[in-house]
């Protein structure tokens, strides 16, 4: 970015209040670092309520689910946005109903976490989150599914406790052991494909590296705002 030059401000497109909660934070903390104490671009967030998005999701109502992600993307616009994130792994399904009709450009946070696998080298990434999510092609086939059952608990544990600030050790306990049968069956990294589960997981506690969806796309909408350049 040019001595003269803005950063580009920020929309957050929110979805569930842990999730974008971190990552707003992540962009103001690691803006921080680099532009001085207490700097950071300017960041706009609007959510509609989550119960919203899970009846739209549960009827497979997707182009529900995008009206939701443009109506917020429209009124982040309005006060300033010039690029748009989105710190939710499973409305990503909605994105090809979204770009059409967006307003400002996005980043596409599978897009953001499947090249830094490839720059650290992960050939057979696996794959958690919400069972939505893992059922779907959000992320492509090279990433490894846990098992039915292990996404239906997955699943629970995230929309019963994470998603409402509940870090219960045992279900972390059982989130681990969700990674390590990904590693025993061949992962070499493990995508932390809801937003929440950075919360509870990382490198520190995981038998496989980590790729943190949350913080992965706040670093790349960081660059993208400092340089000045929409994706």
């Amino acid at each position: 970015m040019s001595a003269n030059a803005l950063p580009l401000p920020i929309g957050i497109v929110a979805c569930s209040a842990e999730g974008a909660a971190l990552c707003y934070r992540t962009v103001c903390v690691e803006a921080a670092q680099r532009m001085g104490a207490h700097a950071h671009p300017e960041v706009a967030m609007h959510s509609h309520a989550l119960a919203g998005y899970v009846r739209r999701i549960d009827r497979g109502d997707w182009a529900g689910v995008a009206e939701l992600m443009l109506d917020s993307a429209r009124k982040l616009t309005a006060i300033g946005a010039q690029l748009l994130i989105c710190p939710d792994n499973t409305i990503h399904q909605a994105m090809p109903l979204v770009l059409p009709h967006t307003p400002r450009p996005w980043l596409h946070i599978a897009d953001v976490v499947m090249a830094e696998a490839a720059a650290r080298g992960y050939r057979r990434p696996g794959l958690t989150g919400t069972r939505w999510l893992v059922d779907s092609a959000v992320y492509p086939d090279a990433c490894m599914r846990p098992a039915p059952a292990e996404r239906d608990e997955v699943h629970r544990i995230i929309m019963d406790e994470l998603v409402n600030g509940v870090f219960a050790p045992a279900s972390v306990a059982a989130l681990r052991r969700v990674i390590d049968r990904l590693r025993e069956r061949g992962c070499d990294a493990v995508v932390l494909g809801c937003t929440e589960l950075p919360l509870v997981l990382g490198d520190s506690n995981s038998s496989l590296p980590t790729l943190d969806s949350t913080r992965l796309l706040a670093r790349a909408a960081l660059r993208a705002s400092l340089q000045g350049m929409a994706p």
